[in-house]
């Protein structure tokens, strides 16, 4: 992996509680890809990850979600954690931001708990997706059909399980990030 996307801004939308090693493992695919990637929270300074249930790192805040501009972003990243998936899909900004990327057709990508996030954007209708197991009652009570795979593309959605699938949602999302990119680029000749 290196170069395919060429310098894509993307926005990885997390706060406190976030799962750290689906917010480390993406970022550092991301780079390696040559992408740009960002990160986007509900306030500014830092966000401190957590290890299941444990404390983690802090990481610096790029980016509020109330100023942030989709527009700016190529694609966005919703990483995992309980509470960083309750905190984000509780804040109303937070779900107007990850609704622009699909009313904007960008590619999304989601893993464990982040599809909450998708359910309160009312993006997951008629898509079939994966999530953290006990979301799928959620998923599906929001429209979407849920199924229990490693990794799930469905248009410009790339879902995933938990840490243990972040092998290939890695893989997916420089796939499909990249794809996207090629896409802009042939539309903008």
């Amino acid at each position: 992996m290196a170069d395919e996307l060429n310098g894509l801004r993307v926005a990885v939308l997390a706060t406190d509680g976030v799962e750290q090693v689906e917010l480390d493992r993406p970022w550092q695919a991301l780079e390696e890809a040559g992408a740009q990637p960002e990160l986007v929270s509900l306030e500014a300074g830092e966000i401190t990850a957590y290890q299941h249930i444990d404390k983690g790192d802090t990481k610096k805040v790029d980016a509020v979600v109330s100023s942030a501009d989709p527009d700016e972003y190529g694609a966005l990243v919703l990483p995992g954690g309980v509470i960083n998936g309750d905190f984000v899909r509780a804040d109303a900004d937070a779900v107007a931001f990850v609704k622009a990327f699909f009313e904007a057709g960008k590619p999304v990508a989601a893993i464990c708990h982040a599809p909450w996030v998708l359910a309160e954007a009312d993006v997951v209708r008629g898509r079939r997706m994966t999530s953290w197991p006990s979301l799928q009652t959620d998923l599906r009570n929001a429209g979407a059909d849920w199924v229990d795979e490693e990794v799930v593309v469905d248009g410009n959605l790339v879902t995933s399980r938990k840490p243990d699938d972040l092998d290939a949602f890695n893989a997916a999302i420089v796939e499909q990030f990249a794809a996207e990119d090629e896409d802009e680029d042939a539309d903008e000749d």
